[in-house]
């Protein structure tokens, strides 16, 4: 009976650790490389424990006044662009627990609803990553950038404020959990986001659409 209950313990505490929506043929090995070059820049420089982590796509990895945006702050930042939630996720035991972060902001979700899942899917993904990361770190504090409409895909702006609505309303049920609202700062007048605010791609911020987040941002980095 003993070794049943201690069976029993092994296979709950495995389970908190995996993601509750694991996707086995997802390709992780893509992303080798650029976690790799983390690790490289973590044995030439490592961050002080209790820092500010970024995390997520293109977004946070195209961020490189991330530094000069936060003066003061200890950023971290470890995006990589074209990834899904459950990117980080997958990496979380080498681009997030090495840092014993007392934040994350994490952007991600836009790549995850063009590659064909739901709002609800792209939710589901982000409950994992707070699974994930509050199981070896529960008092880490979990911010989420809401993800806002570009030019480019403006084809799937309904499924991203559905994912947002989703994800908002999921971070009510903890206080480590919040919601930064960033879909509303790049719409215009015509209620389309500002071409202005893109690159050439008009997909990823220019230098004005990066300004315009670091505003958004910055009342939660502290």
């Amino acid at each position: 009976m003993k070794s049943r209950f201690s069976l029993l313990a092994l296979a709950l505490a495995f389970a908190v650790t995996l993601p509750l929506h694991a996707e086995p043929n997802h390709n992780y090995a893509v992303w080798e490389k650029e976690i790799a070059a983390f690790e490289k820049q973590d044995q030439a420089h490592m961050p002080a424990p209790g820092g500010i982590l970024f995390a997520g796509s293109s977004t946070i990895r195209l961020w490189t006044t991330l530094a000069q945006d936060y003066p003061g702050a200890p950023v971290i930042n470890r995006g990589f662009g074209g990834s899904q939630i459950i990117d980080s996720t997958h990496f979380a035991d080498r681009i997030i627990f090495p840092y014993a972060p007392r934040k994350i902001f994490l952007r991600a979700g836009g790549n995850d609803l063009w590659a064909g899942k739901s709002a609800e899917e792209v939710c589901g993904d982000f409950k994992d990553f707070v699974a994930t990361v509050h199981a070896k770190l529960p008092q880490t504090e979990i911010y989420f950038i809401g993800w806002n409409a570009t030019p480019s895909r403006w084809a799937q702006v309904d499924k991203e404020r559905q994912m947002n609505h989703l994800v908002e309303e999921y971070c009510k049920t903890s206080p480590r959990l919040h919601y930064i609202e960033a879909s509303d700062m790049v719409v215009g007048t015509d209620g389309k986001p500002r071409p202005e605010l893109f690159r050439k791609d008009q997909l990823h911020f220019n230098a004005a659409g990066y300004k315009l987040l670091v505003e958004r941002v910055r009342p939660y980095v502290n």
